[in-house]
């Protein structure tokens, strides 16, 4: 953890337009996962409304392309396309990567699930960590071309408060014999997305690529809770009565995203996890703010990182 935290102006009730008020992206190329819905439709409105042109990766084309269709900017420069991307699939994360061409100055890999029943994908991942670690992972890594001939090119993983419950179980991620347990496999893969962000900022720092992960915050009105049922009956980790909770709309939401994404004030800042638009401090146990020490240790992120790799290899060379 550094001594110095970033700080900007902004703040948990800030806007995701706010935040890139009279900033000019034209000529910006960027990259939303889940950019159909809730607080990734948000980041790729914003960034489009400022000028970038932006890919929404999105599981379903048809509704995905109705999304790009709504929020391209009438007039330009801006403007939003549609391109599929099953993140829990890793022939589609290839097939998305075999079809970019060209540099990438922004990634947002934005998409989730979270506490979902059990299920696997075919490599038999368990579908949490394949979708919200493995998925992003793989396309980041994939990307690293792209990105590094930005010069300047920047990654933000949304990840959440929920990774303080839980470190990554690295005897047994897939929950292949252990219980499974959707909070703390979703827990898990929130802490896999902020140690993807210290191993990457660190490996990439020489080709100018920053990574950064973020906590959004409690939103309302998204799809990312739909496994939950009533937020009143769910875990403490959703509790509504916190007083330590920045409940947000998605306008909100989407705003720590969009500061990491292109606001000029984190400009070279690299492995490093926020929320309510400013660097997050250490977590406290019985506060549900903070980054735990678990998720910025460099030791798992390498282990992490290592794994990961080897993980998406082997599902490549099945094919």
């Amino acid at each position: 953890m550094p001594d110095n935290l970033v700080t900007t102006p902004f703040g948990a009730q800030t806007t995701a337009a706010e935040i890139l008020a009279g900033i000019d992206l034209s000529g910006r190329r960027a990259i939303v996962t889940g950019g159909a819905s809730g607080i990734g439709r948000e980041t790729a409105r914003i960034l489009a409304a400022a000028g970038a042109e932006v890919t929404i990766g999105v599981r379903d084309l048809a509704t995905g392309a109705t999304a790009a269709e709504e929020i391209t900017p009438a007039g330009g420069p801006g403007t939003v396309r549609a391109a599929l991307l099953d993140l829990a699939d890793q022939a589609s994360v290839r097939a998305f990567l075999e079809a970019w061409q060209g540099p990438l100055h922004i990634l947002v890999l934005n998409a989730g699930v979270m506490a979902s029943p059990l299920e696997r994908t075919k490599e038999g991942w368990e579908t949490q960590f394949a979708t919200n670690h493995l998925g992003h992972f793989a396309l980041a890594a994939g990307l690293h071309g792209a990105l590094a001939a930005a010069r300047g090119a920047r990654v933000v993983a949304v990840s959440s408060v929920g990774h303080v419950n839980g470190d990554v179980l690295f005897d047994d991620i897939h929950f292949e014999r252990h219980p499974y347990d959707p909070w703390a496999a979703y827990s898990q893969s929130k802490t896999a997305n902020v140690l993807f962000a210290v191993e990457a900022g660190s490996r990439w720092a020489s080709d100018s690529i920053t990574v950064n992960a973020l906590n959004p915050g409690r939103i309302t009105s998204t799809r990312l809770g739909r496994h939950i049922g009533d937020i009143s009956n769910s875990p403490s980790s959703f509790d509504a009565t916190s007083t330590d909770v920045s409940w947000k709309d998605i306008e909100q939401g989407a705003a720590t995203s969009v500061l990491l994404a292109a606001s000029p004030l984190v400009e070279g800042v690299t492995g490093r996890y926020f929320e309510d638009c400013n660097e997050a401090g250490p977590h406290r146990p019985g506060v549900r703010r903070g980054v735990a020490a678990h998720a910025v240790d460099p030791r798992s992120a390498a282990r992490l990182w290592r794994i990961s790799l080897d993980m998406v290899e082997a599902a490549a060379a099945k094919v």
